[in-house]
């Protein structure tokens, strides 16, 4: 293998492992970021009362065997990898809430949908797990 084509594989790989954000984009999640306060997009269980309850869309962010292993009554299934593409199915709600069991995953596709300036959505911090164990309303 030549100098050349050794050097060429290197930079084609640099290439493909560098993030190709555009300087708008770039621009975007730095004006967000700038702006964020600590509690944006970030809602806990306490918080869901029986009248939140009602109010929002409930979105499981697991895959289809955990959603039908168990989740939130009334709850939604959308993968966390396909809400940006999918939030027009809930974004009419006045809230939409994202959970997964701990609520790590769903908080990036949270991330994601603010991003894409829907502000209604929140992520249910703790997730499911917190949901079932401090709650401020569990519906009978």
């Amino acid at each position: 293998m030549g100098m050349k084509h050794a050097l060429g594989i290197c930079a084609l790989s640099l290439a493909l492992a560098a993030p190709a954000f555009s300087d708008d984009l770039r621009d975007e999640i730095i004006g967000y970021m700038d702006f964020a306060t600590y509690d944006s997009g970030i809602l806990v269980p306490q918080q869901i009362t029986q009248e939140v309850f009602e109010a929002a869309v409930f979105v499981d962010t697991r895959d289809a065997d955990q959603f039908a292993a168990g989740t939130i009554p009334g709850a939604v299934n959308i993968e966390w990898r396909e809400v940006p593409a999918r939030l027009d199915e809930v974004s009419d709600a006045s809230m939409v809430i994202l959970f997964c069991n701990t609520g790590s995953l769903s908080a990036q596709a949270t991330f994601a949908a603010r991003l894409l300036g829907y502000e209604n959505v929140v992520v249910l911090q703790t997730g499911l797990n917190g949901w079932r164990e401090t709650a401020a309303y569990h519906p009978q």
